[in-house]
Order: C-alpha cells, then sequence, then structure tokens
C-alpha cells in the first residue's frame, strides 16, 4: 500500500510579510454578498472588501491604501475554492444535484460539467444528429411553443421521454451551420441532449 503524498496547505509564512501570514493564520470567515463583495468576519469586527473594486471597508486600508489581510483572505478562499469568485454563486446543479459554483446570473443553476453553451456542439439521443447550441433558454420544455406546430416541446411526440419540467435548448444541426449563414433553430428538452466528444463531430 503506497504512503499519502505530503502536501503544503499553506505557503512557508517564514517568507511573507505581516499581513500575508495573518491572512492565513488568523480565524476569518467570509461570506460572498454577491456583485463581487465579500463580508470578512474577523475577531473585532466586519469589514465588506469589493474584489474589482480592489478596495476594503478596514481602516488599514481605508487610511493606509494597503492590501490588508482581509482582501488577501478573499483571494485566498476564492483560490482554494472555498468561496464562488466574482461573478458566481454557490448552487446546487439542477441537472446532477452537485454543488458547485454557477455563474450569478443563471436562470437555471447547471455546474459546468452539466452547462451547455452557445457553441457547444451536442448529439441528439433519438436520432444521433449532431447539433450546435444556440442558447439555453429559460423555458420550460411544457412552456416552449413551437411556432411551426403550435405545440409545446414537451408535447411533440418525439420528446414523450424526457421531463416536461426540463429547460429548452435551441440548436442547429452541424451540418446547416456550416452549409448556411441562417440555419433554422430547432428546440430540444435539455436532457434530450448530450456533449459530444470530439470523435463525434464529423461534417
Amino acid at each position: 500500500m503506497s504512503r499519502a503524498s505530503k502536501i503544503a496547505l499553506a505557503p512557508d509564512l517564514r517568507d511573507c510579510d505581516e499581513r500575508t501570514v495573518r491572512a492565513w493564520i488568523e480565524p476569518m470567515a467570509v461570506t460572498p454578498l454577491g456583485g463581487g463583495c465579500y463580508d470578512v468576519e474577523s475577531h473585532d469586527d466586519t469589514y465588506t472588501v469589493d474584489v474589482p473594486g480592489g478596495r476594503c471597508t478596514c481602516p488599514d486600508y481605508y487610511f493606509r491604501g494597503t492590501n490588508c489581510k482581509h482582501r488577501r483572505r478573499v483571494a485566498i478562499e476564492i483560490t482554494q475554492g472555498r468561496v464562488p469568485s466574482p461573478g458566481r454563486r454557490r448552487a446546487d446543479c439542477d441537472n446532477c444535484g452537485r454543488e458547485s459554483f454557477v455563474p450569478e446570473t443563471a436562470v437555471i443553476p447547471l455546474c459546468d460539467d452539466c452547462r451547455l453553451d452557445d457553441g457547444d456542439v451536442v448529439v441528439d439521443r433519438e436520432s444521433a444528429d449532431t447539433l450546435v447550441v444556440r442558447r439555453l433558454t429559460p423555458d420550460r420544455a411544457d412552456e416552449y411553443v413551437i411556432e411551426a406546430t403550435g405545440t409545446t416541446v414537451a408535447e411533440h411526440p418525439t420528446n414523450d421521454r424526457y421531463p416536461a419540467e426540463d429547460p429548452v435548448v435551441e440548436a442547429v444541426y452541424l451540418g446547416e451551420q456550416l452549409r448556411t449563414d441562417e440555419p433554422r433553430v430547432y428546440a430540444f428538452p435539455y436532457s434530450r441532449l448530450r456533449k459530444a466528444e470530439d470523435a463525434e463531430i464529423v461534417d
């Protein structure tokens, strides 16, 4: 049985300045507020760090303009994956249920493994056709009406095996995408599509 590797969880603090040492070793609680701001609670007070603005409400930053221990602690917490980075929030993935950091503005919280973005290549589970995602809509399959048929995506005969509460994905067939500048856009229940492997992407 192999012995577990020993790894350092913190830098060699002997080479760090005082504020960095305090950022690593002092008890602090970091709470995301959204918009790139975080509350940092220490033993003496709570201050707010604005990461995009590079500011903190503590006296050390306010009077000296220093990179205070609170700003450094937030950077540590983000780098260590304990709090979301600016522009992201903690949520349970709507598909797999795994807790992860998702875009702050995401209407449907999906982890990086489950999220479908504009330009992603996917495969239709029913036909094995390859498509290119245009967008993940906020509409459910039983709400999104297909103009050509006047029925919802959920009511379409080939979608009866997929959940009516699935979000709808708009996509175009890869062949049409390559042949024309304005390919027809089709709507699918999210779980009908899966991300394509490189070997499946063919003209």
